[in-house]
């Protein structure tokens, strides 16, 4: 009997083991036949109809606080709405997200969403992004900011709503709008610009380290890591930060002419209620209370981009879910 136990606990791992190994080869097979068919695929465009959900959340709580005669017309009232909004053809708000990190790598899904919604915004539609970012990269959010102005070249009312950051670079996207909405302890600001590098130079000479560097063109490395930087290097860097700043600040004049710059393009940030005083933003409110206020007038859809994921990493979240399902 032991050793029939013993047996039977082998046979269990065994096809264990062995079911394992079919999940992930079938995974792969899987994945390389669809990647073959839609490797020319540009991800997923999701579309989601604000105005549905509030209509839910709204009938939801009804249905647990109302008497029944009270939610019968309070859901024959909604059913009329509903009947009046699609006779009459109301204006679109198109959402958008953003949410930057230091290389404004989500420029790759806003660049698509700003194309999908110009290809069925008209004249009389708005678009509100909600933004969230602390700034990084000059080029990326350079990039990020062209793609708002996108939408401000063709004449649709554009709004930016800040519910907790747009600094730095993420006011360089804000200042593009038509408005700018902030909650009230929301961080906006910070029109600078900012580089900084350690240098080992001194520790590579203490262990006997020697670190070449070969340039043609006098300033194609300013300063270094290893090297030694020399007061003409730093000089020249320091030119090139001050220049950045000037063209930051250029931007926001041309975009927000009602900042007084001189008091505001100096690196720092200020919150929601002292922005408004500097006129960095134009109303205190959060995203959320604008687009409640909108749905009632207008039809709110939330456009979102997805990319589409490398096989490797697709491979990996559906053995996951395989494993998790065997």
């Amino acid at each position: 009997m032991e050793f029939l136990s013993e047996y039977g606990m082998f046979l269990a791992k065994a096809a264990t083991l062995v079911i394992a190994v079919l999940v992930v080869v079938g995974g792969i097979v899987v994945l390389v036949a669809h990647g073959r068919g839609d490797s020319e695929s540009r991800g997923r465009l999701d579309i989601r109809h604000l105005n549905g959900d509030y209509d839910h959340m709204a009938l939801a709580l009804k249905s647990a606080i109302l008497p029944k005669k009270a939610l019968k017309r309070f859901q024959k009232e909604q059913k009329a709405r509903e009947k009046q909004h699609e006779k009459i053809e109301r204006h679109r708000v198109f959402v958008l997200n953003f949410h930057g990190d230091i290389r404004a790598a989500a420029v790759a899904s806003l660049r698509e969403e700003v194309t999908a919604v110009l290809t069925a915004a008209q004249s009389e539609d708005e678009v509100i992004v909600r933004l969230e970012s602390a700034g990084g990269l000059v080029h990326s959010y350079g990039l990020a900011a062209a793609q708002l102005l996108r939408i401000r070249d063709r004449r649709i009312k554009l709004t930016v709503a800040v519910d907790k950051v747009a600094a730095s670079g993420g006011y360089m996207m804000a200042c593009v709008a038509d408005r700018i909405i902030a909650a009230p302890f929301a961080i906006l600001g910070s029109i600078g610009v900012i580089a900084q590098l350690p240098n080992f130079n001194r520790l590579l000479k203490k262990h006997d380290v020697d670190f070449e560097q070969f340039m043609a063109g006098e300033h194609k490395r300013t300063v270094t890591l290893f090297g030694e930087n020399t007061d003409k290097g730093r000089q020249k860097f320091q030119e090139e930060i001050e220049d950045v700043h000037t063209l930051f600040k250029d931007f926001v004049k041309t975009h927000r002419p009602q900042v007084d710059l001189e008091r505001v393009a100096t690196g720092e940030h200020w919150f929601g209620a002292r922005a408004l005083e500097s006129r960095l933003v134009d109303e205190l409110r959060t995203s959320d209370d604008v687009l409640l206020d909108a749905s009632a007038s207008a039809d709110l859809y939330e456009i979102t981009y997805t990319g589409k994921k490398p096989w490797l990493a697709r491979l990996l979240v559906q053995t996951g879910e395989a494993l998790g399902r065997a």
